[in-house]
């Protein structure tokens, strides 16, 4: 697999594995549902990235649905159960390289907010994913994963802040991703929401996280834009768009999602 192949899978499991608070964004705030309360979240993203490999152009198209449901455990602590539908295809001159489809790995986090005190907050979110994706195909890692996010939230109102530092522990079922990808992988993403109008944020976010392929030490570098509107008390619409900054990152996605709180 080509490596704009391998950093559209990476996406994939890091957005499955993440409980998106504010979603367009990657990045988690320290807000939790409270106790006996929960959230359904549905969202979507088509991402598209070329590359010159060798002479050749390399294009990669890949499109994820995940379905993410959390529960309050109590008022400061949330589990986290999330699935991903994913399809991916490469190119190569045009040329069909390689393609799949099909459910990916199923991701299992708890965020803990522990410190709160003066609009400012800490939480520690540990997760896992389990392989339920066929890695044969592309579609999981083969092996459970895990990894712990550190997040950091501030209220400036009318801006709230959040930022986020990651470290995931990738294995690999098959011998070729093995010798491929990289198994510590790190993140980091600083975020900002802003209500500008009633029941209507704008987001906007930058977010670095490390190459998935083995032989570059280049992180994917990428922007984030977007709005949340609020339909209901209880329901959220999104929509963003999420832009590339360096050579490695995919260049472009849209992203789009629906959640709601009962």
């Amino acid at each position: 697999m080509k490596r704009g192949f391998l950093f559209a899978l990476l996406l994939t499991v890091l957005s499955a594995a993440a409980s998106f608070a504010a979603h367009p964004l990657v990045g988690d705030d320290t807000g939790t549902h409270g106790s006996g309360k929960y959230q359904l979240e549905v969202n979507g993203e088509a991402g598209i990235d070329r590359q010159k490999q060798g002479g050749v152009e390399v294009r990669t198209s890949s499109q994820q649905v995940a379905a993410i449901l959390s529960s309050g455990l109590g008022e400061s602590v949330d589990l986290v159960l999330g699935l991903p539908w994913q399809w991916t295809r490469e190119k190569e001159d045009g040329a069909l390289r390689g393609k799949a489809n099909g459910v990916g790995d199923l991701s299992l986090e708890l965020k803990w907010r522990f410190f709160e005190r003066d609009g400012f907050s800490l939480a520690v979110k540990p997760g896992l994913t389990v392989p339920t994706g066929d890695e044969a195909r592309g579609l999981g890692n083969g092996r459970v994963s895990g990894g712990v996010t550190m997040i950091a939230t501030k209220e400036l109102a009318p801006v709230t802040m959040h930022l986020n530092a990651g470290y995931f522990r990738k294995e690999y079922g098959l011998e070729p991703d093995r010798q491929a990808n990289r198994n510590d992988i790190y993140l980091a993403s600083l975020s900002a929401l802003a209500e500008v109008f009633k029941n209507l944020q704008l987001a906007a976010e930058v977010c670095m996280v490390s190459n998935n392929d083995g032989t570059s030490g280049a992180w994917p570098a990428f922007a984030t834009a977007g709005a949340i509107y609020s339909l209901r008390e209880n329901i959220d619409i999104d929509l963003g768009i999420k832009q590339g900054l360096n050579e490695p990152a995919t260049d472009l996605t849209l992203l789009a999602g629906f959640s709601m709180h009962f």
